[in-house]
């Protein structure tokens, strides 16, 4: 182990040499941010090769692996790295070409290992599965049976069989549930429904007779998004689609109904919720849905203090934000994610670095005003969003596909990553694309590949499969990887409180850093296709109390082959990276 220190301290230095005398000739380090215009790249100078092994290859992740090497240190809390999974295209272990619950508990060493003494796994401690209960659909938002498992998945046994080896891997389990509305066919409905058609004209329906009808939104009057009940003249209402009528959510009995629903998972071991489609409860009536949520919350956390709640109000951040005040954990945090969020929109350069930032900052103040105990939900796309590696094109569109990963990963909260993201899988237009198979293979044939969902469009991926990127140092899957093994090795990152460095960022700089009991780090981002200098004498932070600011690097993430120098308090970023200081 001293041998191998040794060698990595060698070659960072020789890295650093060489970065340093390629700076110096003719680039100004004198200004706050200078850009380093580096046309000749070390591997061409031929020092990299000085810093490994006569033939080995010199790869973004061997130069990462050189800094990378802080010991894992996750903490058992709701501070989490999420992996977004839809089971329907992840991984089919019957041959039906339909994923499974068995296909993915095979791959949880995928996902992770539960050891931290190897690193071939992605490292996240969290799953979200999409929604797994009985329903009509490919994409089970319509859920015929609350208590059940769809038969195309697996069965019960299956999916507790999951979760115990999830649990054994140090990985929690957050299930959809999707309480806005049901399906037309499940039987709460159904029974409502027959029974509306079996009154006599002219007579009000009667709740003592059938409960059902005050589990949903009849009325005779034709509103918008409603839809009619035949033979009779009621309507009900079903905002999303006619065969996802709306449940009511005035009616005590419903919640006692979700109550029950909600101790079966419990039982079952689940660790959290993730709920759909919040601000639909009572569609624009926030105050309303914040009540709903407010029971909810309390409700849950009777039973299991330390479940995670985390729901999607798919809105501007003033708008959601204001739904903290109902006690729940996290939100999702639709401002920074899609192609025009500001993690986007950032690495495109519509905004400047400085942006992010600010943004981060923004939120954050805005969060907090609302909840003390609030737990942002960061996510760049999920499954009603194009992939973002559709959201670059150019010569840099791989390493902007990377660094807005990054970008992500590495804010405070419970962060989310939806499957094959860290692959860069391509995916846009209709909500089918965007749900396309695991692409563990080329070959489409391959053992636990999925058919994906039956209207879905041919999708030509732009990068490698999970075979080609494994072993390539400078694939995304391998970037991915080491920015999730940066925020388990730093409690700070998921739990720090942001604080803007304006002084040392601008258009193509960021500079944050996080505090927390854990400690303090500072981030550095580098949105820009060109190296830059950053001095931090000039930072609007200072020094810390006791210490030099800045300290040293603590962990990089490149996009190419040249690595980070810290030389003083003048800071080398190469293109499209990030460099971690403490």
């Amino acid at each position: 182990m001293v041998i191998g220190m040794k060698k990595r301290l060698i070659a960072a230095l020789l890295a650093g040499m060489m970065l340093v005398q390629t700076t110096a000739c003719g680039n100004s380090t004198s200004g706050t941010v200078g850009t380093v215009d580096n046309t000749e790249t070390m591997s061409e100078s031929g020092t990299e090769a000085d810093t490994e092994k006569e033939g080995d290859e010199v790869t973004a992740l061997s130069l990462m692996q050189q800094v990378n090497t802080a010991e894992e240190n996750v903490i058992d809390d709701n501070y989490r790295t999420y992996y977004e999974v839809f089971v329907y295209s992840f991984y089919d272990s019957d041959g039906d070409g339909i994923g499974d619950l068995k296909g993915l508990t095979e791959n949880l060493d995928y996902i992770n290992d539960g050891d931290p003494e190897t690193d071939t796994d992605l490292g996240c401690n969290g799953i979200w599965l999409m929604p797994i209960m009985p329903s009509t659909t490919y994409h089970k938002y319509d859920v015929t049976d609350y208590e059940a498992i769809d038969p195309a998945y697996g069965t019960m046994d299956d999916f507790t069989t999951l979760v115990d080896e999830c649990h054994k891997r140090g990985i929690n389990v957050i299930i959809d549930f999707v309480m806005n509305h049901t399906s037309s066919q499940h039987e709460w409905f159904q029974t409502a429904y027959q029974y509306l058609q079996g009154l006599p004209k002219g007579a009000e329906p009667d709740a003592s007779e059938c409960p059902y009808v005050d589990y949903y939104n009849f009325s005779k009057e034709k509103l918008g998004g409603y839809y009619p009940v035949e033979g009779t003249d009621w309507y009900y209402e079903g905002q999303f689609w006619s065969e996802m009528p709306d449940l009511n959510w005035d009616n005590e009995m419903l919640k006692t109904e979700f109550e029950q629903i909600v101790q079966f998972w419990l039982d079952l071991g689940v660790d959290g919720f993730r709920l759909d489609a919040v601000k639909e409860f009572y569609s624009g009536a926030d105050e309303k849905n914040i009540a709903v949520l407010t029971w909810f919350n309390d409700m849950v956390k009777s039973k299991k203090e330390d479940a995670y709640l985390v729901g999607e109000a798919w809105n501007d951040y003033n708008v959601y934000a204001k739904y903290y005040q109902s006690g729940m954990d996290s939100f999702f945090d639709f401002t920074f994610a899609d192609k025009d969020g500001i993690i986007a929109d950032t690495v495109k350069g519509i905004n400047g670095a400085s942006a992010y930032g600010k943004s981060l900052v923004n939120t954050q103040e805005l969060y907090g005003s609302y909840s003390d105990t609030y737990i942002d939900a960061p996510f760049y796309t999920n499954h009603d969003m194009a992939r973002s590696a559709g959201y670059y094109s150019g010569d840099y569109s791989e390493a902007q596909t990377k660094l807005g990963n990054a970008m992500n990963l590495l804010m405070s909260g419970s962060a989310f990553l939806y499957y094959g993201e860290e692959l860069g899988m391509k995916g846009s237009g209709k909500d089918e694309n965007k749900r396309a198979p695991m692409y563990w293979s080329t070959d489409a044939d391959a053992t636990g590949m999925c058919d994906g969902p039956k209207d879905m469009d041919d999708i030509k991926m732009k990068y490698g499969s999970l075979e080609e990127q494994e072993n390539d140092g400078n694939s995304i899957y391998n970037f991915v990887k080491q920015t999730i093994a940066l925020r388990n090795e730093y409690p700070v990152i998921a739990r720090g409180k942001v604080a803007f460095d304006e002084g040392i960022s601008d258009d193509t700089v960021c500079v944050i850093r996080k505090t927390c009991d854990e400690g303090q780090l500072t981030l550095v981002f580098n949105t820009s296709e060109k190296a830059q200098t950053v001095d931090f004498r000039k930072s609007a932070l200072g020094a810390t109390e006791d210490r030099k600011y800045p300290l040293q690097i603590a962990g990089e993430l490149l996009t190419g082959t040249e690595a980070a120098v810290l030389d003083e308090e003048q800071l080398t970023i190469p293109a499209y990276s990030v460099v971690v200081l403490e």
